[in-house]
C-alpha cells in the first residue's frame, strides 16, 4: 500500500512540475498594451483634453511649441491635428459617451488623407456632422458602417466635376447626396 501511495505522490509532484514549468502560460494569451492614438480633443486653446479613437480620455496636453528645427520628431509631434469635439468641459468618467462617442468613432475611422481636413464635430438634425477646414459638412447620421460612409464621402470629394459644395450626406452610403455651392473642396494631396 505504501508503494502505491508513494508512486501516486511522485506522479502528482511530476504532473505539477510539468504543468508549472512546461505547460503553464503556453496556451494563455499574453496581453499587449497598444497605445491609443488621440484623434480628437475637448476644448481649444493652451490646454486641451485628448480623446482616443475608442472614446477614452487620454489626459490633458498643453499647446506645443512650433517644433525644434534640429529634431524632426518634435516638428511632427507639433503638427498633430486633432478634431475639436463639441464639449465645454471634461465628461464624467474616463471616456466620452452618447453622440460624442459616435463622433469619435467616425473621426477614428476617417482615412488619414481626409482626417487632417476634419476640423470640428457636432450632432445636428441629421445626426453626426463632421465639418472640414473649408466649411463643408459631411453628414453621417450615426457611426454604423463608418468605413463605407467614408468611402462614399471620399468618392464625392475626389470627383473632379465637384468643385464647390456645402455638404455631403452619406447617411445612406450607397446613395451619397451633395448640396450647395458655398465652400471649396480641401486641397488635394
Amino acid at each position: 500500500m505504501r508503494r502505491v501511495l508513494l508512486a501516486l505522490g511522485i506522479a502528482a509532484i511530476a504532473a505539477v512540475g510539468i504543468y508549472w514549468f512546461a505547460l503553464r502560460g503556453s496556451s494563455t494569451p499574453t496581453a499587449e498594451a497598444k497605445p491609443t492614438t488621440p484623434v480628437a480633443q475637448i476644448g481649444e486653446g493652451k490646454t486641451v483634453i485628448a480623446v482616443g479613437g475608442d472614446g477614452r480620455l487620454l489626459g490633458t496636453r498643453a499647446e506645443e511649441p512650433a517644433g525644434d528645427k534640429k529634431n524632426p520628431k518634435d516638428e511632427k509631434k507639433a503638427q498633430k491635428h486633432l478634431v475639436v469635439l463639441p464639449l465645454k468641459q471634461r465628461p464624467k468618467g474616463d471616456r466620452v459617451k452618447g453622440h460624442v462617442l459616435e463622433e469619435v468613432h467616425l473621426i477614428a475611422a476617417a482615412p488619414a488623407a481626409l482626417r487632417r481636413y476634419v476640423a470640428t464635430a457636432k450632432y445636428g438634425e441629421t445626426g453626426v456632422v463632421l465639418e472640414t477646414t473649408t466649411g463643408i459638412e459631411i453628414r453621417f447620421g450615426d457611426d454604423r458602417e463608418a468605413g463605407r460612409k467614408w468611402e462614399a464621402a471620399a468618392e464625392v470629394l475626389a470627383d473632379p466635376s465637384v468643385t464647390l459644395l456645402s455638404y455631403v450626406d452619406v447617411t445612406a452610403p450607397t446613395h451619397p447626396a451633395v448640396g450647395g455651392e458655398d465652400h471649396e473642396l480641401p486641397p488635394g494631396n
